[in-house]
């Protein structure tokens, strides 16, 4: 291992039943480095740290850590942390009810005393060395997010860990508590402590990062120097697209669009877990939210379906003021929303296919006022053959169905209510070719011949130019272009995520 390497992981292969997670994967840690891990969903980022932490056991490679000899093989998160490998997730694993000084002592007393005062004195030391703004005897609750996360680092750090893992430490945190954690990160650095970020925010990585490693689809793209790669190379890197010689495949926005009437307008939308944003889409408007995964693309068309909880701005549909708090209002203002994550917000996996196809309408009617079993089968009947779901029968259980056909019964939900305006978040992803291309057509043909207002979000770009006529793209949370017409590129989209190409 070359001097100041403090982690070294080679050829690293896992797979999984049909899956190869990760194909020889290197990645190499020195000491005082903050090395931000990137890739897009499915790129490998977790495998690697899971392989790292001792949650999976790897097929292939080696990892070694300084100061032990030889090539190691690592068991378990408790093994990880005994080697000096301690990981702070975005979900805060520490207990509220109990004071910050005994959160980064619990479990690491022996036999039955605790030694409180030194407890108390030897834990406001390390506050106050780290410069955490927490008092040792304070409950961990009253503390906000961003000092439950430093907490949770120093407890990491006062473990004497040489690799400190940082799994999306900032995903919750507002500008002010980001610039506080990465005070933080910058004294552990100078400490010698080697950093690995994960994070989705490019201008993060940025600005407190010295390398970078991007993985794509379980492979190694490469390591770099943070300063010599600029942004849009590494959304280049990331995404697998070259920015020379992309065709346009755009379609054209024509007059009659363009002078379509607005359907549905927001100023100033927010929600919990959204920033305020402006939002609009025109009658057979096919129009689309882009970015990378993590710049708040599903976040704002959850806003609009009122799917969190929105905390602010005014709505109007088809020029009247409406308030849209909860998702039965939405329904009744003539939205519909299909969730990008089908297995957890979108199917009922233990109903049938007929069930499934009801539900949203069924809601909308009310349960006490249940469809008959035969105009339930008749409904179920038209969106099968419409949309050609392949199943035994209605009463088959949706769950047993391949994830294409999952994802017709949803869009079948959603078009049984007759939607004005649909969104449809991930709608094809994890599934074939050919259903791709159907669910395409599909939307297409309801914004062209039904004046469906439609706002379609996809992580493949090349899909989302080939719907959507009018592209928001999204960085950080934050709205930062929208593109239309000529400049519906692959090269002016990926320019716009990574912020001019800085």
């Amino acid at each position: 291992m070359d001097n100041g390497t403090v982690l070294t992981m080679r050829g690293i292969s896992i797979s999984f039943p049909g899956v190869k997670a990760l194909n020889r994967v290197n990645f190499t840690l020195r000491e005082g480095e903050i090395h931000a891990l990137m890739g897009e969903n499915g790129a490998g980022k977790s495998t690697l740290i899971k392989v790292l932490t001792g949650v999976y056991a790897k097929d292939e490679g080696t990892i070694e850590i300084a100061g032990i000899p030889g090539h190691i093989t690592i068991h378990s998160p408790q093994e990880a942390q005994r080697l000096g490998i301690s990981t702070v997730y975005q979900e805060i694993t520490l207990c509220p009810n109990l004071t910050v000084a005994e959160n980064m002592y619990i479990g690491r007393g022996k036999g039955m005393g605790v030694p409180w005062k030194k407890m108390y004195r030897e834990a406001g030391a390390l506050l106050d060395s780290l410069g955490i703004p927490a008092r040792p005897r304070q409950l961990l609750k009253t503390c906000s997010l961003a000092v439950q996360q430093m907490v949770a680092i120093a407890r990491a750090v006062d473990t004497q860990c040489k690799v400190l893992i940082l799994d999306e430490p900032t995903s919750s945190l507002d500008d002010r508590e980001v610039e506080m954690l990465f005070g933080l990160m910058r004294d552990l650095k100078a400490r010698g402590v080697g950093i690995i970020f994960v994070t989705h925010f490019l201008d993060q990585v940025y600005a407190v990062s010295d390398r970078i490693t991007v993985l794509r689809n379980g492979e190694l793209v490469g390591e770099f120097e943070t300063a010599m790669l600029p942004k849009v190379e590494l959304v280049s890197k990331m995404m697998g697209k070259e920015l020379e010689g992309l065709a346009d495949v755009a379609p054209k926005r024509d007059a009659e669009e363009e002078q379509a009437k607005v359907y549905y307008q927001a100023e100033g939308l927010s929600s919990t877990e959204s920033k305020p944003f402006d939002f609009r889409i025109r009658e057979g408007e096919v129009n689309g939210f882009t970015g990378l995964l993590g710049s708040g693309r599903s976040e704002c068309v959850r806003t609009i379906f009122a799917a969190d909880r929105v905390t602010g701005g005014r709505v109007t549909v088809e020029d009247k003021p409406v308030t849209i708090n909860k998702p039965i209002k939405a329904m009744r203002n003539g939205i519909g929303y299909l969730p990008e994550d089908r297995k957890r917000d979108g199917i009922v996996a233990d109903l049938s296919v007929r069930e499934n196809i009801i539900l949203a309408l069924q809601v909308m009617k009310g349960f006490f006022h249940p469809f008959s079993r035969k105009k339930a089968e008749a409904f179920a009947d038209e969106y099968i053959k419409t949309l050609d779901i392949k199943t035994a029968s209605t009463d088959t259980p949706i769950g047993s169905l391949s994830g294409g056909n999952q994802q017709k019964v949803i869009l079948a939900r959603w078009l049984l209510t007759h939607p004005r305006y649909l969104i449809l978040d991930e709608p094809t992803r994890g599934i074939d070719i050919g259903t791709k291309t159907e669910i395409q057509r599909l939307i297409l043909k309801l914004s062209q011949e039904t004046g469906m207002s439609i706002t379609f979000i996809s992580s493949e770009i090349e899909e989302m130019l080939r719907t959507c006529s009018r592209l928001i793209v999204m960085r950080d949370r934050n709205i930062v272009g929208e593109l239309t017409g000529d400049e519906l590129t692959q090269d002016h989209v990926m320019y716009t995520i990574a912020g001019g190409g800085n």
